[in-house]
């Protein structure tokens, strides 16, 4: 596997995880510096590697009259003062090209959501910043199609890819994880983040809103470092309850540490399961034909 490195952050090391969490959505300046300032005192103290996590604007909303963020300028001036307070790297959303050069300006990693996982010219643009490129497995696709982005992201001569698991459609409303795609994108060669928060998601649930599980988050973050996820995704809040976006499936700021040290334990006991899984997945896809 290819080893993405951000400063001292190495995604893709068997011997540990590392963790990408924020609100969903940037509510305003100080309640993004106060999530900044303590979850990253909790990764530091558990040693685990942080990244910063938050949208400036979230495009994709159920309703027109969905809280969508600061915008791209306010939002970024937002993660410049994350970093340089925090010494922490951030990461957020991107969603067309013309973006793409200005949010690399501030980003260190630009990550693509999942519905627009196969435009190209988004991609490409991306791709062409030469920063780290996180894409967010389209609910619409499989793992092995995963494949067709990455060549993408490859022919622009950059190979800081990170592919994310968030879960697929299973019927109106609903989100399954199939957790054999962390293996299964792995043995394309580059690390997997699994998205424990988007994976409990219940789209359109509420009617003008995503509803969500938040109960599962445990579990299923349990499952995929167990499965050898490479990173955790988590949107995180101090009281899911009044976030404006997606709280219904956030995990509270109280849940973070507990969760962690869980995280961690799982992690030191099944360090290699990922690797070895690979080269029985890459079989067994020819036996069944996929």
């Amino acid at each position: 596997m290819n080893l993405v490195r951000l400063g001292n952050i190495t995604f893709g090391d068997p011997n540990q995880f590392v963790l990408i969490a924020g609100p969903c959505v940037i509510e305003g300046e100080e309640i993004t510096l106060r999530h900044a300032e303590q979850i990253s005192k909790i990764a530091r103290d558990l040693n685990i590697p942080y990244v910063f996590k938050s949208s400036y604007d979230k495009a994709n909303r159920s309703s027109v009259h969905s809280f969508r963020g600061p915008g791209l300028t306010e939002g970024l001036k937002i993660l410049t003062k994350v970093k340089k307070e925090f010494q922490i790297p951030v990461l957020s959303d991107v969603h067309s090209s013309e973006e793409a050069t200005r949010a690399s300006d501030v980003l260190d990693i630009l990550q693509i959501p999942a519905f627009l996982s196969r435009q190209t010219d988004l991609v490409l643009a991306c791709a062409k910043t030469k920063k780290i490129v996180n894409v967010k497995k389209g609910q619409f696709l499989s793992p092995w199609d995963m494949k067709n982005v990455i060549e993408k992201i490859e022919s622009a001569g950059n190979k800081n890819i990170l592919l994310t698991e968030r879960g697929s459609s299973f019927g109106y409303q609903n989100l399954v994880s199939d957790f054999r795609s962390i293996p299964i994108m792995q043995s394309f060669g580059y690390p997997v983040v699994f998205d424990a928060t988007h994976s409990v998601q219940l789209p359109g649930g509420l009617g003008d809103a995503s509803g969500g599980q938040a109960e599962f988050i445990p579990i299923l973050s349990r499952c995929a470092i167990a499965a050898g996820a490479d990173a955790i995704f988590m949107e995180v809040h101090e009281n899911p309850k009044t976030a404006k976006s997606d709280g219904p499936n956030n995990l509270a700021l109280s849940d973070l540490k507990e969760l962690l040290v869980t995280l961690k334990q799982i992690r030191q006991v099944a360090p290699l399961s990922s690797s070895k899984s690979q080269k029985q997945t890459v079989s067994s896809k020819k036996v069944v034909g996929v």
